[in-house]
């Protein structure tokens, strides 16, 4: 049996986002059910969303080992080695591995079989080393066993606290407020006994693995032909396979109008200790994640935090370490605002990118009073996406898109440590999408800095006054 080596008391407090000394060894592999990752448009390049770990760079005792697919662009290495003081010292301690087979997913099973990438990484590692998975799965635990490095991430033992069942056990053992649902269920069966038991006209049910929304399904009480699965080309038959091979939850439908769908951002230490990093709003397409803004609400924002430390105290208790993420629905009600728990995502997600990007450009620190980021005594705020499509960017490559950004004065002012930080770059040539995140001293220069450059990648607009 293959156990995580433990972290040794020198980094009990260790924080992913400001390690002091030491190797990242940075395994973005998606190793999640592959039938809804090839759903997501140019999948593979979100392998990049942990290049933000580059900035780490900044202190001269951290080394970064990066591993990939297929090659990142050096133009895009070469886009977040600027932000640091001395990019050509940082370069030193930089080494990109790819496997050069984009196609052959996930990354984690390619590395594993490629033993001579193993010891070319045992040769990088120094005496302080740990291995920062994207998301945890046996595949992971087998590769931290071969190098003989700690984990930083949850056992994956203790993977069902972040599905959709285990999410509701973990709900109800914190006491934090969650829809009327029924979980571990596998059969058609059971999910009509759910219907029935549950109030309203429509349902939802999820599988327990399901992610980004993906795995979801609207289910009317009086007419299941007319289910709305928000993948693209689900079928009844497909989803129920799914559905008793994985197990799901079936849970009443929030129709309160409006429904907003704030998320936090949590880490535990590999100590135990464990704190709310960040809370945000979600911005969704149906089900389906297009990205956030920063933070959360004011007035839900204290009760999302709130529900998220109740749960990462429950969590850090079991064990888990690392950063994960857990989704809200919010509402206001006739006592104030609500917010109930979604579900548990034990892993690095969508929102780390921009909160990490953030806080290593702007230097700035997470107040949990006040749920802000603070450089002094300026709050920061931000908008990101991970789905701009830019098609007159299409065919173009990073660098050309790098260039305009620059030159329409949308890149990112140290000085006032405001402005844009791009990611998943590697989209761009043939999908025409990427990702950033415009960071402001307001939610409303955040919000405008990221419509002005969303029209500017798309070819409709210029920037006027900048």
């Amino acid at each position: 049996m293959i156990t995580n080596i433990p972290f040794g008391e020198k980094h009990a407090h260790l924080s992913i986002f400001e390690p002091s000394e030491g190797t990242l060894v940075v395994v973005p592999s998606l190793s999640l059910p592959q039938d809804e990752l090839r759903r997501i448009t140019g999948a593979r390049c979100y392998e990049e969303r942990l290049l933000f770990l580059v900035l780490t760079l900044r202190q001269p005792r951290v080394k970064v080992v990066y591993l990939s697919s297929g090659p990142v662009d050096p133009a895009i290495v070469d886009y977040y080695l600027s932000f640091l003081p001395d990019p050509e010292d940082a370069r030193r301690r930089l080494t990109m591995i790819s496997m050069d087979e984009p196609d052959s997913q996930p990354l984690t099973r390619t590395v594993l079989r490629r033993r001579e990438v193993i010891e070319r990484v045992r040769g990088l590692l120094d005496q302080d080393a740990w291995l920062v998975p994207f998301v945890m799965s046996e595949l992971e635990d087998r590769l931290a066993d071969y190098l003989g490095l700690p984990l930083y991430g949850p056992p994956t033992e203790l993977a069902y606290y972040g599905s959709k069942s285990g999410s509701r056990e973990i709900g109800r053992q914190a006491g934090v407020p969650m829809a009327r649902g029924f979980s571990d269920l596998r059969t058609v069966a059971e999910i009509q006994d759910a219907v029935d038991s549950l109030p309203g006209e429509r349902v939802i049910v999820k599988l327990n693995d399901g992610y980004s929304g993906l795995g979801n399904a609207i289910l009317p009480r009086d007419d299941w032909s007319a289910i709305d699965f928000s993948a693209e080309g689900e079928t009844w038959d497909s989803f129920m396979g799914k559905f008793a091979e994985r197990g799901g939850v079936v849970e009443e439908f929030i129709e309160h109008r409006p429904l907003y769908y704030p998320s936090a951002l949590a880490r535990i230490t590999p100590g135990g200790d464990y704190t709310v990093v960040a809370t945000h709003d979600q911005v969704l397409d149906g089900h389906v994640y297009q990205g956030c803004t920063f933070p959360a609400r004011p007035e839900y924002r204290a009760q999302v935090a709130g529900s998220a430390r109740k749960i990462s105290r429950v969590l850090a208790e079991r064990g888990v370490v690392g950063l994960f993420g857990m989704d809200f629905f919010a509402m206001k009600t006739d006592a104030g605002y609500a917010a109930l728990l979604c579900e548990i995502n034990l892993r690095i997600g969508g929102t780390t990118h921009p909160f990490g990007a953030t806080l290593l450009t702007t230097g700035a620190r997470y107040d949990a009073g006040t749920g802000l980021l603070m450089a002094g005594d300026q709050p920061k705020y931000y908008t990101a996406t991970d789905n701009c499509y830019t098609g007159c960017r299409g065919g173009q490559t990073p660098a050309e898109v790098i260039k305009a950004v620059h030159a329409a004065g949308l890149g990112f002012d140290p000085v006032r440590r405001t402005g844009n930080v791009l990611h998943l770059m590697g989209a761009i040539p043939e999908y025409g999408k990427l990702g950033f995140t415009s960071i402001g001293d307001s939610r409303e220069e955040a919000d405008e800095l990221h419509a002005l450059t969303r029209r500017v990648l798309c070819g409709t607009g210029r920037p006027e006054g900048r």
